[in-house]
Order: C-alpha cells, then structure tokens, then sequence
C-alpha cells in the first residue's frame, strides 16, 4: 500500500524549500547573496520555518525508507541511495557549485573578473575552497562541496548510517522494541517524548559544533530521519498522530511565538549567536519542541487531506529532485542582480520568487526531462 500523503508532503516540501530559499536575500539572517534594505516581515516569515521545516523533510524521507526496505533487500535499497542520492550530489557540486560560488563571491567583493575566469583560474576557486568555504572532516563538508546539496549528502550518510539500525528494527527484537514503543504513544501525548533526545543533542553538542549543517545539526536530523522510519512501522504510531494532532498544534503555536517575540527584540540574531549555557538550554528546547510539534502536527494534516493521487501529484515526484537540484543557482543568480535594482522589497522579492521558478521549471521541461543522461544525473527515476 502506497500512502500519498506522504508523495504529496515530499512535493510540497520542495516547493517551501524554494520559496524559503527565494526570500532569504531579504532577511536579517546571513546567505549568499543579501539585499542592502533586509525586510523585518520577511526575516520573522524565515524564523518560523527554520525549526521544522528541514526536521520534516528527513521525517519524511525516513518514512519512505520503511516503505523501499519493504519491498527491497538490503542491497538494492543501499544501490538505490547511491543512485538517487550520491550521483546527483556529485553531479549537483561538480556543475551547480561554481555558478554559485562564483555569484556568492562577486556579490560579497572577493573576486573580480568573468565567470569564465574563475572556472578556469585554480587560485579563485581554490580560494573559495580553502578560505570561503574552507573544506573540514565533519558534515559541513557537503554545505561546503554543494551548498543548498547538504540534505542529498546528508540523506545519503543517513541510509547508510541507519541500514543496520533499520534491519535490526524488522528483526524479532527490533519488534519487541517497536512494540514498547508503540504501547508507549498509545497514551495521550507519548509521541512527545521524542523532544528529550531532541533537545539534549542541541544542548551537549550546539556549544561545540554552532555551525550550521555541523554535528549537532547532523545527530538532529539524524534523529528525525529515524523517527519517521519508526512511525510507520506501526499503525499505533499512526493513529497517536491523527489523535494528538491539537497537542501538537497547541505547543507548535505557543512555540513559535516565543520565538517570533524573541527574533522581534534581537533582529539579526541567530540560535548560534547565544552564548550563555541557561540561555543556550532554553533556546533549543523551544526550538526542539517547535520542530518535532509542527513536523507531527504537518504529517497529520497530510494523513487527513493529501491521501489521494492525480496527474500534478505524479508531475511533482518526475519534478522533485531536478527542482531541488537547480532552484537555487537559478535563485542566486538572479537574486544577485535584482537586490542591485533601485526599488523596495515588494519589487525584487516576486521578481526573484517568480522568476526563479520560471526558469527552473523551463530548465527541467525544456532539457533534463527530455534527456536520457540527464534524467539519470538528475536522479530522476
């Protein structure tokens, strides 16, 4: 049984992820490329995505990875990772990156000259490699290689990482565990103890590792990515979502006031920036709660709404990872020119939304659906 909600919740994902993406030049928060008037509007609209959005695309894609071990070995699925997952993370960097990089560092005055130039001058872009974007042993190593490709680096290490967890997990004791579980969030408000893992991972390890994309962030994700393999093991897991869901949206709510009212009296500042260790605890546990509440809260809405199958559904899964792939050097790329134009926030934010779009959606119908090679770099099935 295939259950569309989640085809739908992937697709929809990836086109938050592009919108969040299109509006980032007008924030208070750092990114590749900024416009000189950022928009307070704008900057609380990022805000309140930040703590769930990412969460559940890895609850998702670990739901989906119970579904493909159901029906495949354990090698056809590890091959299945490489080929959708691997290959276009590599092909992404290696094309995607220097167009990026190339725009990021002549918007920010580090480098000069055509994009000819830099490709084919090794001191700029080993520039952008050893001092911009310095390479390090650690998960930052994928934001560094492929920017916005983090998540296909990091989904990959995931499957790897958890295949045996998973395999253990469909194994006798893996059910009796499963069971516990399952007998656990049968009881009003159980799913919710996720959020101790949750925040204790953001406690011991966000003071070492602040960066974005760095070790908390990974053991986070990795979190996630293993819960929404665990929730769809079990129809009592399920069914806790569909009945718990106004816990859920109740702390998701008080949550995210506490974090708009918090960004509102310290634009500019990110979780990163706290320093103070009661500070940093009180941060990431409203930040723990708000991700997992609003990423069940999202998957029972789904289950409610989306479980059904038609024609913009199947277009959206050919769509899905071309889209991901190519919307942010599109975004980057224009968004480089239009923050140059003399006019207000309500000009150049559609401008770069729409167009962004535009030209993404004509790249994929126009050259990579229509081509063999490029369908498989693509990591189009």
């Amino acid at each position: 049984m295939r259950l569309h909600h989640l085809d739908w919740l992937r697709v929809l994902a990836i086109l938050g992820v592009i919108v969040f993406h299109a509006v980032h030049p007008f924030d208070h928060i750092g990114w590749h490329i900024k416009d000189p008037e950022p928009s307070v509007p704008v900057t609380l609209f990022i805000i309140s995505l930040y703590p769930w959005g990412m969460p559940l695309f890895f609850l998702i894609s670990g739901a989906g990875s119970w579904f493909a071990l159901r029906r495949r070995t354990w090698r056809q699925y590890a091959s299945e990772r490489v080929t959708r997952l691997l290959v276009p993370f590599l092909v992404g960097s290696l094309i995607l990156t220097p167009i990026m990089a190339y725009y990021e560092m002549i918007h920010k005055g580090l480098y000069e000259g055509t994009f000819t130039r830099f490709i084919f001058d090794p001191g700029g872009f080993r520039a952008f490699l050893t001092e911009f974007h310095p390479l390090r042993f650690g998960p930052t190593v994928f934001g560094a290689l492929g920017y916005h490709l983090w998540f296909l680096g990091f989904l990959f290490a995931f499957s790897l990482i958890a295949l045996p967890l998973f395999l253990w997990l469909r194994g006798d004791s893996g059910k009796l565990l499963i069971g516990r579980l399952g007998r656990l969030c049968g009881k009003r408000g159980g799913l919710l103890l996720l959020i101790i893992p949750l925040t204790l991972i953001q406690v011991v390890l966000r003071p070492q590792y602040p960066t974005e994309h760095d070790w908390a962030g990974f053991a986070t994700m990795l979190v996630f990515f293993v819960s929404g393999y665990v929730l769809y093991s079990d129809e009592r897991f399920t069914r806790a979502i569909r009945r718990d869901w106004p816990l859920g949206l109740a702390l998701g709510l008080l949550t995210s006031a506490l974090i708009l009212s918090s960004t509102l009296s310290g634009i500019g500042a990110s979780p990163s920036d706290i320093s103070n260790e009661l500070d940093i605890v009180i941060q990431w546990t409203v930040l723990s709660v708000n991700g997992w509440a609003w990423s069940l809260v999202i998957i029972s809405m789904g289950m409610r709404y989306l479980d059904f199958r038609n024609r913009w559904l199947e277009y959206g899964q050919a769509a899905i990872m071309p889209l991901f792939l190519l919307h942010q050097p599109v975004i980057i790329a224009i968004a480089y020119y239009v923050v140059q134009w003399d006019t207000g926030v309500l000009v150049k934010l559609p401008v770069v939304l729409l167009g962004s779009l535009a030209v993404t959606l004509a790249i994929f119908e126009v050259f990579i659906k229509r081509v063999g090679p490029l369908r498989a770099f693509f990591g189009i099935k």
